[in-house]
């Protein structure tokens, strides 16, 4: 399974995408407070639309406590300061549940957290003077690629809701 995990998300909009990204993945999504936001913010609802309901949500009132759970599972650090991109890692050949770890969208990950992690630092391609994407899109795009190289695991790969054959009928 893929694990989303958020430290201290700062944006509603950018949160809820990543909600119903984790819904389509059937992922779980872990969010680490300070939250930036409240979980009843309308941005943050209109985001996620009513995929808020079909999510698997854990939140967090400290990294520590997070960490306290999670630090001997198999964590990925998203950072823009990685040496390694998200496409060197054969997430295909783990065997347990995968957590990929985002930082907060002004100032990432913590430093000294950053650092004793180095060796499970990810980054994602992209022309030197550009700093980062945007948080939903970086999400997406590694928790996506996980999925690929795991077959998928059990999500659809046909229109489901209207019919494997809706555009030839």
């Amino acid at each position: 399974m893929i694990h989303v995990v958020l430290y201290q998300p700062e944006i509603p909009s950018n949160t809820g995408n990543i909600i119903r990204t984790c819904s389509a993945l059937n992922a779980k999504l872990h969010l680490i407070k300070p939250l930036g936001f409240s979980l009843e913010e309308k941005e943050l609802k209109r985001a996620s639309m009513d995929y808020i309901n079909l999510s698997d949500i854990t939140i967090y009132e400290s990294f520590d406590d997070f960490l306290f759970l999670h630090e001997d599972d198999n964590i990925y650090l998203i950072s823009r300061y990685a040496q390694k991109t998200y496409a060197d890692v054969k997430f295909s050949s783990i065997k347990n549940d995968v957590y990929l770890i985002f930082g907060k969208e002004s100032s990432g990950l913590p430093y000294d957290f950053l650092k004793k992690h180095f060796d499970k630092a990810l980054r994602i391609p992209m022309k030197p003077e550009a700093r980062s994407l945007n948080l939903s899109n970086c999400v997406a795009l590694v928790s996506y690629e996980v999925a690929r190289q795991a077959g998928f695991f059990s999500l659809s790969t046909y229109e489901a809701i209207k019919g494997k054959d809706f555009i030839n009928e």
